[in-house]
Order: C-alpha cells, then sequence, then structure tokens
C-alpha cells in the first residue's frame, strides 16, 4: 500500500513564507498554489494525498471533500478543525498503514504520533518536495548525468585502476 501524507493546509502555507506571500496573494490563490505543488509532489513519489483546510469558522459550515488533480482536499465543517479531522483520521484509519501528518503545530504532532502516525515538519515537507522536484525536473531535461565512480577519482587513481584492468584483461 502506498503512504498517505495527510497536510495540514493552512499550516502548511501560513509556514511557507517564502513561498507564499500572503501580502501579494490571496488565501484562495496560496491554497491553489500549494496543492499544484502537491500535486507534482504526488506525482513523483507515488505517495497519497489529503490536504485538509480548516473552514470551522464558517458558519453552517457543512464541510466538503474535493479532488484536486488526484488529491483529496477536504475542507472542515463548522466547529471541526483541521487538527480535530486529522487526528480522528489518524485514529480511524491509521492502523496498519503508514499515515505521515505534515504540520507546524506542536501539540498535533504529538497527538498524531500517539494515535500512530508519523509527523513531518513543514520544512521536512517542503525539503522533501523541492529536493524530489528538482531530481525530477534535472532527469526530465537530460542533464543528470551518471554517477560514476570514476568521475569522482584523481588522474592518479584513474591510471592505477587502468593498469590493473589491462593486466586483468592482458592488454
Amino acid at each position: 500500500m502506498k503512504e498517505l501524507l495527510i497536510v495540514d493546509g493552512y499550516n502548511i502555507i501560513n509556514s511557507w513564507r517564502d513561498v507564499f506571500d500572503l501580502e501579494k496573494y490571496t488565501m484562495a490563490e496560496a491554497r491553489v498554489r500549494l496543492l499544484d505543488i502537491l500535486s507534482d509532489y504526488q506525482g513523483y513519489s507515488g505517495h497519497r494525498l489529503v490536504v485538509v483546510f480548516d473552514a470551522h469558522m464558517v458558519r453552517e459550515g457543512l464541510g466538503s471533500l474535493d479532488i484536486h488533480d488526484n488529491i483529496k482536499v477536504v475542507f472542515t465543517r463548522e466547529n471541526q478543525t483541521a487538527d480535530n479531522f486529522i487526528e480522528r483520521f489518524v485514529k480511524n484509519y491509521g492502523a496498519g498503514k503508514t499515515i505521515r501528518v505534515a504540520t507546524g503545530d506542536y501539540m498535533e504532532q504529538k497527538t498524531v504520533l500517539t494515535k500512530g502516525g508519523l509527523r513531518m515538519t513543514p520544512n521536512e515537507l517542503k525539503s522533501e518536495i523541492f529536493t524530489q522536484i528538482k531530481e525530477h525536473k534535472r532527469h526530465a531535461s537530460g542533464k543528470a548525468d551518471r554517477d560514476f565512480l570514476e568521475s569522482r577519482l584523481t588522474g592518479e587513481q584513474k591510471s592505477i585502476f587502468e593498469s590493473i584492468r589491462r593486466n586483468r584483461t592482458g592488454y
């Protein structure tokens, strides 16, 4: 079974100030940008993703489940925080499965760990995502060099190995 990653959406947006300039973009634009970034990541990693956004302050909010490029997007209902939703989800569905939760909320991280999930900080998620995206783009552009031992040897070391090779093959 593929790993499941649950992302506390607004927590990540607010943690990645260098990615989401909220003075320049609306929260709705930041949500779409986060989902686009996570969509790329899901494609490269093969993990399943669920992104949870707080909507607990929305009067008479019923909550919703949407799909954005194969990512499940949850907006919580009135009086339900993303933390509440995530905790219940990990408790109900985490047995025997690998569920990671990306959030910067320390209490949420602790709760997730006690319910059988794994925690991931916003910086860990950002590092993993952008490293994987950069690697994929490098490979896709054809600029990725294969990492051969020879590329890391000095000229003298290469000569030694070449003489060993010639002696073994009789050349």
